[in-house]
């Protein structure tokens, strides 16, 4: 058995800040009279903003933020270098702490190495086939009602009421119950959560986004503290109570505070994540209506066969109805970024980054190089296609991330779209509001300014 081995272990404990100096052979940005400033123009328009940093200095580029110095890194090879992590040269703990550390602290994204590791296997039992296929069912169910009474709104701003609809459904899934009087606090917790990732001030003062952030991250413990005791020693499809009582290599369960760690994680990207991801792919449907038809028409043949709900046994023939939501997720990824720093010395494209380095992922320009993805704001599910996928590289489409920090919830990601996707299409077309902006706000996760107001209309 593989004994706990300290986090402290993989981690060198002199691990240096480069400076400005440091990573002056890189190419990149001068010094600012304030970071801060610069700071608040990326989150204006941060596509932009990457898209002109690439531009200006190319696939690798020195970068100042409030964080301080550090380097982004774009493309396929830059992906796998980092993601893959061969050499156990990236800490994502490191990289993510500075942004999650007093709101999400010790999720599995938070984790490195041998600790992940553990962790990752002992929460996979939540994920095996037997729970996933109850987890179907309750999607089914809840979904069906979730949308029942949306076309009778006429015109709504979907992103709010697909945010309530995947709370709802994750607390089916993940915890086995119905949300009660408190399902508001705990949207607005983790709302808050969410937003203070990203706080400018990173301090927990009075009246900051951190401020909220960290007592909304105390509510939520409270909340899954008092449940607990109540799932240990019992039975129960839900992820809450898998989690409660599952044990590691050793034969441990996880402690309390280990359990409610993983919930806040898990919760945050079943519910948040997921909203981002399903907004987008309705976004797109709604401007493309020819590919709600070729998707309905899949959707009714895996219908007829199955004589009604979607199985676990049928998702995979819901090819096109993947394709799509991999072609949005490629134009609006739901984790634009995704942070390690270095731990050691490493060389890419020539240029030698410095141990300690703070190096930054773009997911949102990777998957928009033309080299990769031609007429790349062009919504295009077919780019999916086994033919035209052939060939590309593994790491040109991340929004799952990679390597071993893979999305654990990735496979219950897809189910749920296609659960959604299959209910919605099957009975209702989208129509997007003549006022539909398109325009979304990038970060933290991404989601649209206006709220995306359509229709639901029933054919």
């Amino acid at each position: 058995m593989n004994a706990h081995t300290p986090h402290s272990a993989f981690i060198p404990a002199d691990l240096p800040e480069p400076s400005f100096k440091e990573l002056s052979h890189i190419p990149g940005m001068e010094p600012a009279r304030s970071s801060m400033y610069r700071t608040f123009k990326f989150l204006q328009d941060p596509l932009g903003y990457s898209m002109r940093s690439v531009e200006a200095y190319g696939r690798i580029f020195r970068r100042q933020d409030f964080g301080g110095w550090g380097v982004s890194m774009i493309g396929p090879e830059a992906n796998e270098l980092v993601m893959f992590n061969k050499d156990k040269n990236f800490s994502s703990s490191l990289g993510w702490n500075p942004v999650l550390d007093q709101v999400f602290p010790k999720g599995l994204m938070l984790m490195d190495f041998e600790e992940h590791r553990v962790h990752r296997k002992t929460l996979g039992v939540a994920f095996k086939p037997e729970p996933m296929k109850h987890y179907l069912g309750q999607l089914n169910d809840g979904i069906a009602r979730g949308i029942a009474g949306w076309p009778a709104k006429g015109e709504f701003k979907f992103y709010p009421a697909i945010k309530a609809l995947t709370l709802d459904l994750a607390a089916a899934s993940f915890l086995g119950v119905a949300w009660g009087p408190e399902a508001d606090k705990i949207n607005r917790a983790f709302v808050d959560m969410v937003l203070a990732a990203t706080g400018i001030v990173r301090k927990p003062l009075p009246f900051t986004a951190m401020r909220r952030g960290v007592v909304a991250r105390q509510y939520m413990c409270k909340f899954f503290g008092a449940e607990i005791p109540k799932r240990r020693g019992q039975s129960g499809d839900d992820i809450f109570t898998q989690i409660c009582n599952a044990r590691d290599e050793d034969g441990r369960l996880l402690s309390d505070q280990e359990i409610i760690d993983h919930m806040n994680f898990l919760m945050m990207a079943a519910h948040d994540t997921l909203t981002s991801s399903l907004t987008s792919t309705v976004f797109y449907l709604g401007k493309h209506p020819e590919w709600q038809d070729r998707l309905r028409a899949e959707i009714m043949a895996v219908k007829t066969e199955t004589g009604g709900p979607l199985t676990y046994e049928t998702l995979g023939k819901l090819e096109l109805c993947e394709m799509a939501f991999k072609e949005a997720l490629r134009l609006i990824p739901p984790v634009p970024s995704m942070p390690r720093r270095a731990l050691r010395e490493f060389t890419f494209m020539n240029h030698v980054v410095p141990a300690g380095s703070h190096v930054g992922i773009n997911t949102m320009v990777t998957h928009r190089l033309p080299d990769i993805w031609p007429d790349p704001e062009r919504f295009d599910p077919l780019r999916f296609s086994p033919e035209n996928s052939k060939g590309r590289h593994k790491y040109a489409w991340v929004p799952f991330g990679g390597g071993a920090h893979m999305c654990l919830g990735l496979h219950f990601a897809y189910m749920q779209a296609k659960a959604f996707m299959f209910a919605l299409l099957s009975e209702n077309r989208i129509e997007l509001a003549p006022t539909a902006s398109g325009e979304f706000n990038m970060f933290p996760i991404p989601k649209p300014k206006d709220g995306l107001p359509l229709r639901i209309v029933p054919l």
